[in-house]
């Protein structure tokens, strides 16, 4: 995992197809939140741990993805129901 990131800025833009540099704001911080959100899921702070889920990537460029798509209607209960089922092999059980 390099520079502290599981998925990296030009990845999640090659997954959405932009090609463009107007959203890299907006996506950046996607990803900050789709790492936080798949945090509190798997209760960790460490990046580390999150990263050695085999579906954490995939975790945060759905969210991202997601996200991004939904940015008017977003079923955010439903996002996480997903993300749950996603990452549940890894969740700790306490924080």
């Amino acid at each position: 995992m390099s520079n502290d990131v599981i998925v990296s800025l030009e990845e999640m833009k090659e997954y959405l197809r932009v090609d463009y540099e107007d959203d890299d704001r907006l996506i950046s911080q996607f990803l900050s939140v789709a790492e936080q959100i798949c945090k509190d899921i798997v209760r960790t702070d460490d990046l580390e741990f999150l990263a050695s889920n085999e579906n954490a990537k995939a975790a945060i460029m759905y969210t991202v993805a997601y996200l991004y798509e939904h940015r008017e209607e977003a079923d955010h209960h439903e996002l996480m129901l997903t993300l749950r089922s996603l990452l549940f092999g890894s969740r700790k059980a306490v924080f």
